[in-house]
């Protein structure tokens, strides 16, 4: 399988911010710590981390308590041994297909690194303080007709706590099932999902239990930061936090009117008054107002979050994907001040994933990737314009250019007679023109409609290109694909990470 790469600044809803990071650090370079691609970043990042031994000893042992038996303790457990990290939200069914994305790059970036004499570890950090359970409560798959389904749960969060602990009783296995019926490794996966969605299970434990399953070749960390053993390595940063508030919450406020002055913007709102932290008291997550507290109860916002992950981790790098990494020049004036230090942000490796069947409707109609990452009434008429015979865009055009020829001649006249009148006659020569075009979407558009193949050919590129115009990896649950494509896609996968280049990847997968 040969891979073909998407500059970022091709694919839509893309910020400037982002695409400075990954390419022209130079005008980032305020912001951030370390320029993502270059090799000595890492060895430098690594240099700047001070981990006592006390504190790795008890993360080392907090961590045999979440992954018992796992080789990559031991190696932690070594004096100067850093850390690849990279997390998500505990999403139903392992979230977003770039889930899996983000652990493989962090699996592949701590093996280069042990490789080149900086010994790595992956860590997996499972987001389950968070709070919004209407962001993990869905996902989306596909089914043998490249049809989009959503499956839901009906799990509440009632007291707004965080949502790793929520039980799943009634995840949607059957709607599942039903989805993926007719693909060919379809019973193998859903064996794997209903063993880790079982009865009692929750929404963190579930999803470490299907994703450590999928990444079972690798010996990847995962790190549930509401176990209480985790919590207590972090009391230390989060008492620092409650007494240097002010001068934290300055910080970002100048930060952020750095970023609007370089004409970036801001990921996260901050005012003065603005709380770094959440309380957990009572089960609940809500903004901490300063009231007396104790510290194990605290938990951090997104800012604070990636700066305590990396107070109780030796992290050299973090993976993420283009909103968090946007974050992190926020977050970059409260690194300096509590840690000083910051590991080196990369984007996560990304992936356009295709099938036989989507190459040769792209091959017939002559269109890229890049060509379909739009809305579905853009891409009907893409497709329809290839339908129109070839004589008549032949006629069209020829009859566009003599248009232009003929009104073009007639400037020099027009201009003796009255120079004014050249406008009148540059807007007549335009309507011509837009009358000719509107002819010719019309008759594409007629062609479409006479040809029903190619109207379902243009809905089954939108659905599995960008369905409800998201990137087919930032839709759709890794499931579907791995039903379709069997569980050594993970594998084949991983064999196309590529850590040192931020493009977006499109794999073949025959």
């Amino acid at each position: 399988m040969e891979t073909t790469c998407i500059r970022h600044t091709e694919l839509p809803n893309t910020t400037r911010l982002f695409t400075d990071l990954v390419y022209h650090y130079d005008r980032v370079e305020r912001f951030y710590a370390h320029g993502p691609y270059e090799p000595e970043s890492f060895s430098v990042a690594a240099a700047q981390i001070q981990y006592p031994p006390e504190r790795r000893a008890a993360m080392v042992a907090a961590l045999a308590e979440q992954n018992p038996g796992n080789p990559s303790l031991a190696l932690l457990a070594e004096e100067g041994t850093v850390a690849v990290v990279s997390g998500q939200q505990v999403g139903l069914f392992s979230g977003p297909a770039y889930t899996v994305f983000k652990a493989l790059s962090a699996i592949r970036l701590a093996a280069q690194l042990t490789a080149q004499g900086l010994p790595a570890v992956p860590v997996f950090w499972l987001a389950t303080e968070d709070h919004d359970l209407v962001e993990i409560n869905q996902a989306w798959v596909f089914n043998a007709a490249h049809e989009v389904v959503g499956l839901n749960s009906s799990a509440t969060n009632p007291f707004g706590g965080p949502v790793g602990p929520i039980a799943l009783n009634d995840a949607p296995l059957v709607e599942l099932e039903t989805a993926l019926a007719g693909f060919p490794f379809a019973d193998e996966v859903l064996a794997l999902v209903k063993e880790c969605y079982a009865p009692g299970a929750t929404f963190g434990g579930a999803f470490r239990a299907l994703v450590g399953k999928l990444l079972a070749k690798w010996p990847i960390l995962f790190l549930d930061p509401l176990a209480p053993s985790v919590r207590a390595i972090g009391v230390p940063l989060l008492e620092q936090v409650v007494e240097r508030m002010p001068e934290l919450n300055a910080a970002l406020l100048e930060r952020n009117q750095e970023l609007s002055a370089a004409g970036y913007h801001a990921q996260v709102h901050v005012e003065a008054n603005s709380s770094l932290l959440f309380s957990l008291e009572g089960g609940k997550r809500t903004p901490w107002k300063q009231t007396p507290i104790a510290s194990s109860l605290l938990s951090p916002n997104a800012l604070l979050r990636p700066v305590l992950q990396d107070f109780i981790l030796p992290t050299v790098a973090y993976f993420g994907g283009p909103a968090e990494l946007a974050y992190f020049a926020q977050s970059q004036v409260l690194y300096t001040r509590l840690l000083g230090r910051m590991p080196v942000m990369l984007h996560r490796a990304g992936f356009t994933l295709l099938d036989d069947q989507t190459e040769k409707i792209l091959s017939r109609y002559g269109l890229t990737i890049v060509d379909t990452l739009i809305h579905e009434t853009g891409l009907r008429e893409r497709l329809a314009a290839k339908l129109i015979p070839s004589d008549v865009i032949e006629k069209v055009a020829q009859l566009r250019q003599r248009i232009g020829g003929e009104v073009e001649a007639l400037y020099a006249d027009v201009q003796a007679l009255d120079p004014t009148l050249q406008k009148v006659l540059a807007k007549s020569s335009a309507k011509m023109i837009y009358q000719l075009d509107k002819m010719q979407r019309k008759t594409a558009r007629q062609a479409l409609r006479r040809d029903e193949q190619a109207q379902r050919h243009a809905l089954f590129l939108h659905n599995g290109l960008y369905p409800h115009r998201h990137m087919q990896e930032r839709f759709y649950s890794i499931l579907p694909f791995l039903a379709q494509h069997g569980m050594d896609l993970m594998e084949r996968i991983y064999e196309h990470v590529e850590v040192s280049c931020p493009d977006h990847q499109v794999l073949p997968i025959h």
